[in-house]
């Protein structure tokens, strides 16, 4: 599943599929949107187009990066039971 995709439950997911995959993503986008406004003194108005770039590299704001980090670092970790109304995490044992 990519991310951006519905999870079980109807929940966006924002995991990348490896975690250097994921951190690199961060990179750009946070390289390009630092670049568009940081840049922006020097080189005017059309280094502006960086922003939308970084943005599309976060899948589009900082926090779902951030989210997705969260997510991929936690993927196959953790194992989410639900009972009775009441949901709990807990670590995946082996074997399951």
């Amino acid at each position: 599943m990519k991310g951006g995709e519905r999870a079980a439950g109807g929940r966006s997911d924002f995991a990348s599929a490896s975690l250097p995959r994921h951190l690199l993503r961060g990179a750009v986008g946070f390289g390009a949107i630092a670049a568009g406004l940081g840049l922006l003194p020097v080189l005017g108005a059309v280094v502006l187009l960086l922003v939308p770039v970084g943005l599309l590299a976060l899948r589009g704001c900082p926090m779902c990066w951030a989210i997705g980090l969260l997510q991929t670092v936690s993927r196959g970790r953790l194992r989410r039971d639900c009972a009775d109304g009441r949901c709990s995490l807990a670590v995946r044992t082996e074997g399951r």
